[in-house]
């Protein structure tokens, strides 16, 4: 794991602020969603899709395509495409 020499204090709430840097090189935006999970004594932050890739509906049961989420109704419509 690469280390970035990039130190932050946890306020009293548990938040700290993800630099800059970090965001632009990882294209996260305010009102994006973050993934985090722990991999042994790691926390890991991973952006999070919750919206679909084609229409930007936001969705809680998106389906999950090649790493890419889709809604139900663009599924369908891809469906129809086809035939």
């Amino acid at each position: 794991m690469k280390s970035t020499g990039i130190f932050r204090r946890v306020d009293g709430l548990g938040r700290f602020v993800l630099p800059k840097e970090l965001r632009k090189s990882l294209d996260i935006n305010q009102n994006d969603y973050l993934h985090i999970f722990l991999e042994g004594d790691t926390i890991i932050l991973r952006k999070s899709q919750q919206n679909c890739i084609l229409c930007g509906k936001e969705e809680e049961n998106l389906i999950e395509f090649r790493e890419k989420k889709i809604c139900h109704d663009c599924l369908d419509a891809l469906k129809t495409q086809g035939e």
